[in-house]
């Protein structure tokens, strides 16, 4: 597996380093922002780990312009701050991931395996559809209607799911263990996911599919419903 590491403090970036060679992982480096963006850009990666904090080009803009760029490599995105705005800017860029300072190196490696899965998961079915909703699973783009949408990998997780289940309720615990397994990370993140979502494929359109069932889960309704 390659990975893309943008972090500026070196300390921290030769003990990731140190970890993941010993677990055979390859890992390019850069120390600023211009830098990251520059070799996610003409490089083929598997996931970026990305700091926020970065010289020349925070971590927030590298993000937006990697996803404006039409680049959906995975993002995990480190910050030292641990706040709800924060984890909102970061999945609004489109970071798929977010791990806060300091953290431990095994979990670090846990959430880049399932972000990488979930990316590289295959199935016979090409495309599933609710309504106008049609979910390539291959290319894992979104249409709906007319329109192309743009999802990233954590969002066609949820989004896939939806559908299969469609117009049944999903459970809040069924998503968290879709995305994270054991390994749920803390504050409400999945909130954040599906507030992205919802911007994504209802926002501009008359008819919201995303309905939120209060203290149980969520699901999409049909027009008629």
């Amino acid at each position: 597996m390659k990975l893309l590491l943008v972090e500026d403090h070196q300390d921290i970036a030769g003990i990731i380093f140190d970890f993941f060679e010993l677990k055979g992982y390859v890992l390019d480096y850069a120390c600023n922002g211009q830098q990251g963006f520059d070799l996610a850009r003409d490089n083929h990666y598997d996931l970026i780990i990305l700091d926020v904090m970065l010289p020349r080009m925070d971590g927030y803009t590298v993000c937006k312009k990697l996803r404006e760029q039409g680049i959906d490599t995975p993002i995990l995105m480190l910050t030292a701050r641990d706040t709800r705005e924060d984890t909102l800017a970061g999945f609004e860029q489109g970071a798929d991931d977010y791990l806060v300072k300091p953290f431990d190196l095994e979990i670090l490696e846990a959430r880049i395996k399932a972000l990488t899965r979930r990316r590289l998961g295959q199935t016979a079915t090409k495309a599933i559809r609710f309504e106008q909703l049609t979910l390539d699973i291959n290319t894992h783009s979104l249409n709906r209607g007319d329109c192309r949408l743009s999802l990233n990998p954590t969002q066609f997780t949820i989004l896939k799911l939806l559908i299969m289940r469609a117009p049944e309720v999903v459970s809040k615990e069924e998503i968290v263990h879709t995305l994270w397994g054991e390994d749920e990370p803390e504050g409400n993140v999945l909130r954040s996911h599906i507030y992205q979502l919802r911007n994504q494929i209802d926002k501009p359109f008359s008819h919201h599919y995303l309905k939120t069932v209060p203290k149980v889960g969520y699901q999409l309704i049909g027009e008629d419903s």
